[in-house]
């Protein structure tokens, strides 16, 4: 690989040609070559969308030149649109403040905006990655706040809309099945009977108040640390900066952010990366009860309750022939279970806040991220794939219902409930229903014993 050499505060450093970064960033690729997963592209793109209207801002306030703001604005817009997605090559197990993978997109910038300057990649001038793309910024306030902006764009660009989707599956199926008795359970054992569509609403009206938990975490999110610089302070920062930069970042998202109420807080803390994890994980445990209901009511065909049927999407075994499993349902169980352990690695991340600064920035955000991600498309999936495509198993629905031993339940306001439990205990031992029983033993007339029990009858 041919190199060129780059220097920093430190001095010279090999990189690769045809990199845009620089010193810094090379020195963090080979000091953390942990795992080779690298920052989530949606932060990147904050950070550049921050770099973006710094410089506008900083052009405004007479800090910087014309032609270097251009440039910049130019080379941000560039990473914003993906064009250079394979420059930003930082481990996301790196420095806790996340300073590696600043200086990555504040090199990547520079190099970039110099390339459109001068012709020559890299370098620093007539554009410097500290002096003129970082102008007015740290790490330690770029970081956290380009973590909030992407979790708040993806919650509303992609997860909300994904629980919407799900929800109205749900919410569709719960309206199809609204005339399908079958029979309810409580303990993992019959209980009195509901309709399909009920036990459905249930699972829609689960999402729409995991949506609902969601949307509260935005207001946290939507304060953006820019301007504490290194320690909360403001320090080499104009005292407009980060109102303009927001503003201005607000208008092109669409998005309300705001300055942060006190930046010692806001660079110290996690707590609304906390507060969002905790939501994402509420609305995966939602999501754990309706796979797992999905799967047990579909389980069979004729062996199980074999209540729904689900679509079959593929073979289900490389040596049962004919074999159907709940592919999507499981799938959600296994996002579930990531985004849980993604909540605890947030919390401990968020936990780690010494004095001034938090120090598991990039892991956080990578889980927080990642959570958001998964969730988003395992919703989307479970709607389009799995529940639009749910039938009803008539008939395995109502034979168990008139077998079921709870019918007695509705016998009680006439005959007591000691009576009603011994009925039920006979029935249990002769094999009879509690309609077969009552009418054998007299118990009540059948057009009483009708009145009560005929919505449920076969």
């Amino acid at each position: 690989m041919q190199t060129r050499v780059e220097k920093d505060s430190m001095g010279p450093m090999e990189v690769p040609s045809e990199a845009y970064y620089g010193a810094s960033t090379q020195r963090a690729v080979e000091n953390f070559p942990v795992s080779g997963i690298q920052m989530p592209f949606p932060i990147i793109r904050a950070l550049a969308l921050i770099k973006k209207h710094a410089a506008q801002v900083n052009l405004e306030l007479g800090l910087i030149g014309t032609n270097i703001a251009d440039a910049v604005r130019s080379a941000a817009s560039e990473v914003l649109n993906g064009v250079l997605d394979d420059q930003f090559v930082v481990d996301v197990f790196q420095t806790g403040s996340g300073t590696s993978t600043n200086m990555n997109v504040n090199e990547v910038v520079a190099g970039r905006a110099n390339e459109l300057l001068t012709g020559i990649r890299g370098a620093k001038s007539p554009v410097h990655p500290n002096d003129h793309v970082n102008l007015g910024q740290s790490s330690n306030d770029t970081i956290p706040s380009a973590i909030h902006m992407a979790a708040f764009s993806l919650l509303r660009k992609e997860l909300l809309p994904a629980v919407a989707e799900l929800e109205g599956a749900l919410r569709n199926k719960s309206k199809e099945f609204a005339g399908i008795v079958k029979i309810g359970r409580t303990h993992l054992q019959d209980a009195v009977p509901i309709t399909l569509g009920q036990e459905f609403g249930g699972y829609a009206r689960q999402m729409e108040l995991g949506a609902d938990r969601i949307r509260a975490v935005e207001d946290g999110l939507a304060e953006l640390p820019l301007g504490g610089t290194a320690v909360g302070t403001g320090v080499n920062t104009h005292p407009a900066f980060a109102r303009m930069v927001i503003q201005r970042i607000s208008e092109e998202t669409g998005f309300a952010f705001r300055e942060a109420v006190d930046h010692f807080e806001a660079q110290a803390a996690r707590d609304a990366a906390v507060e969002t994890s905790g939501a994402l994980k509420t609305l995966a445990t939602g999501l754990v009860k309706i796979a797992n209901d999905i799967r047990w009511l579909s389980c069979g065909p004729r062996a199980g309750f074999s209540e729904i049927v689900l679509p079959a999407l593929q073979p289900g075994s490389s040596i049962m022939p004919g074999k159907i499993n709940p592919i999507i349902p499981e799938s959600v169980l296994q996002v579930a279970a990531q985004v849980m352990g993604n909540d605890l690695t947030i919390t401990f991340g968020a936990m780690s806040g010494n004095f001034e600064l938090n120090v598991m920035m990039p892991v956080i955000g990578y889980n927080l991220i990642q959570s958001i991600t998964l969730l988003s498309r395992v919703c989307s999936l479970f709607a389009r794939k799995c529940v639009a495509e749910i039938r009803a198993d008539r008939a395995g629905c109502a034979g168990k219902v008139e077998k079921s031993l709870a019918l007695a339940t509705y016998l009680v306001p006439e005959i007591g409930y000691d009576s009603a439990a011994a009925l039920a205990k006979e029935a249990f031992e002769t094999g009879e229903t509690i309609r077969e029983i009552v009418l054998r033993k007299g118990v009540l007339a059948p057009e009483k014993l009708n009145a009560l029990l005929g919505d449920f009858e076969v």
